[in-house]
């Protein structure tokens, strides 16, 4: 969790189950009572299928180096605890997650990982994820858990195709097995969609979102829900230039006398009754504190300040939590 190291997370894929319904509503429950989200049916929806692959299927899964993790570890233990003096809400959170993000899958290398996104700390809607090593932003493309599973399926078909084509034995095995976790997920979702490999991703990831007016454009590329203005006038989300919204606030935090103005100017903003600078600040601190005190202490202030005033109290004691524990080792906490 810590700026610098981040454990890879994620568990190994075995036969335990999911479907237990005690069990799933004992950890729906717990969910609502800790972090106070209420989970969407479709990640019910992915633990369903989870429970329903048979051994060459999880084989498949596992190869493509998925793994449920996070908030999902709960399905597996209900009544599982953190380690002494940990909250229990930074479990799976990852440095940089912003505090709408709740993890809940494991995606391979260089940090990979999947959560579910709540802009209103209520209810979790669509999926967010990003790679914590590699760079880049917090794509939200995918609607829901098996929309976002299948994207990595039928990426990893694109990238085997041509040495199947050749009649690499082992890659056609491999070939035969994605199809194998294609079929059994599209029992449940995505079955409309016919493309496979790079027809897919052409039709459905590699065209540019359009704008989202109700959104504001922030540093992590998530966007922030929210209305109000905004110190420098920032365009709705997906409408401004990355490199250059980049630089401007690069040059922002590197100057310390305009960097405390900005966070001085947000918080009497979020006093008025206008908490937009303060989120949309607050969250670009957050995803830019790479273990600066300063940048993670207006992060703090900031954010406790806008979801106050936007009445989201889960985001501010999530973002406390988080706070709290920014300089933890790994994002495993709960005890062996």
């Amino acid at each position: 969790m810590s700026g610098h190291e981040t454990n890879e997370g994620g568990g190994v894929m075995t036969r335990e189950r999911f479907g237990d319904p005690e069990v799933r509503e004992a950890a729906v429950r717990r969910v609502e009572a800790e972090w106070g989200l209420e989970l969407p049916d479709s990640f019910l929806v992915f633990l369903d299928f989870l429970d329903g692959l048979d051994d060459a299927e999880r084989q498949a899964l596992r190869d493509l180096d998925i793994a449920p993790c996070g908030v999902s570890d709960l399905f597996r233990d209900p009544g599982a605890r953190p380690r002494e003096g940990v909250d229990i809400r930074v479990h799976g959170r990852y440095y940089r997650d912003p505090p709408e993000f709740l993890t809940f899958l494991h995606g391979g290398s260089d940090g990979l990982h999947f959560g579910l996104w709540s802009d209103d700390g209520r209810r979790c809607a669509g999926v967010a994820s990003y790679w914590t090593h590699d760079g880049g932003g917090i794509g939200r493309r995918h609607a829901t858990p098996l929309e976002a599973v299948r994207s990595r399926i039928e990426g990893a078909h694109r990238d085997l195709a041509d040495y199947a084509a050749d009649g690499d034995p082992d890659e056609v095995a491999r070939l035969a097995a994605l199809a194998g976790l294609r079929t059994a997920l599209t029992r449940f979702e995505t079955g409309e969609r016919t493309e496979t490999g790079l027809a897919y991703a052409q039709a459905y990831e590699y065209h540019r979102l359009p704008a989202d007016t109700a959104r504001v454009t922030t540093l992590d590329e998530a966007g922030a829900l929210v209305s109000g203005e905004t110190a420098h006038g920032r365009p709705p989300h997906g409408a401004a230039d990355p490199d250059r919204f980049e630089t401007f606030m690069d040059e922002l935090f590197d100057d310390p006398a305009a960097l405390r103005a900005a966070h001085a100017e947000a918080l009497r903003r979020a006093a008025a009754g206008d908490p937009a600078e303060a989120l949309v600040l607050g969250r670009d601190l957050h995803w830019a504190s790479y273990g600066v005190p300063e940048r993670e202490e207006y992060a703090r202030e900031l954010l406790a300040a806008a979801y106050r005033e936007l009445d989201r109290p889960a985001l501010a004691e999530i973002a406390a939590a988080h706070h709290r524990h920014r300089a933890l080792p790994d994002v495993d906490v709960l005890r062996s």
